[in-house]
């Protein structure tokens, strides 16, 4: 579920079952160890899980910390229809170990452009 994320990563804008257009600015605040080279991947998924975009998050701030770092990121896509869709945001992982793998999912609805 999404609460025991929310010591790790937390997002402000959107926010689950939000309606969305392209461009959104995803915005939230993560722990510096979410991030690797103060940024980490966000996708956007259509309702066939299919990615729309993909993007780096960037922290707004000094990551090489255990505290909240504000990020930012701006998702631009093309949706023909109105559909539902998934925004995950992983946590960088450079070691490509399975166990240090994590992510959070945001259920949104995506209006056409």
């Amino acid at each position: 579920g999404q609460d025991i994320h929310t010591n790790l990563i937390q997002v402000e804008y959107p926010k689950p079952g939000e309606t969305i257009k392209s461009p959104i600015v995803l915005k939230g605040q993560a722990r510096g160890y979410w991030f690797f080279e103060a940024s980490f991947p966000v996708e956007l998924l259509d309702s066939h899980g299919k990615t729309l975009v993909q993007k780096s998050a960037q922290a707004q701030g000094d990551w090489m910390t255990e505290n909240f770092v504000p990020f930012l990121v701006t998702l631009s896509f093309t949706s023909t229809t109105s559909q539902s869709a998934v925004i995950v945001l992983h946590r960088d992982n450079p070691s490509g170990l399975p166990e240090n793998d994590d992510s959070i999912s945001i259920p949104v609805v995506i209006s056409p452009n």
